[in-house]
């Protein structure tokens, strides 16, 4: 199942709860266990500024978009074999395009 339009509010409810105690949102925010997450949509993996990345999330090569976030975020250990993110997935699929939703506005 790709990608579909979520509930941003519910997002940002499962982004304080699941995602913000290693990463932040906001521009010019500090990097934190993961990366600072402001511009991933259209960013290739491994790309952040001043965050230091496995050679697997460099190499993967993927651009952040929709869909592929969509897929990352069901099971990044599988996705991105390799990773250092500890985060299990959302098993989900409303559960991830509702967080999506939120990093939409939330990273732009």
């Amino acid at each position: 199942m790709p990608f579909a339009a979520g509930n941003a509010t519910k997002g940002a409810s499962l982004f304080k709860t699941r995602c913000a105690q290693c990463h932040t949102t906001g521009a010019g925010e500090p990097n934190k266990v993961g990366p600072n997450l402001h511009g991933i949509f259209g960013r290739k993996s491994g790309q952040a500024d001043n965050f230091s990345y496995t050679a697997a999330n460099v190499n993967k090569g993927v651009t952040w978009s929709e869909e592929t976030l969509f897929e990352y975020l069901e099971n990044p250990k599988k996705y991105i074999p390799g990773t250092k993110m500890a985060f299990a997935g959302l098993k989900k699929d409303g559960d991830r395009n509702d967080l999506i939703s939120y990093l939409k506005d939330a990273c732009a």
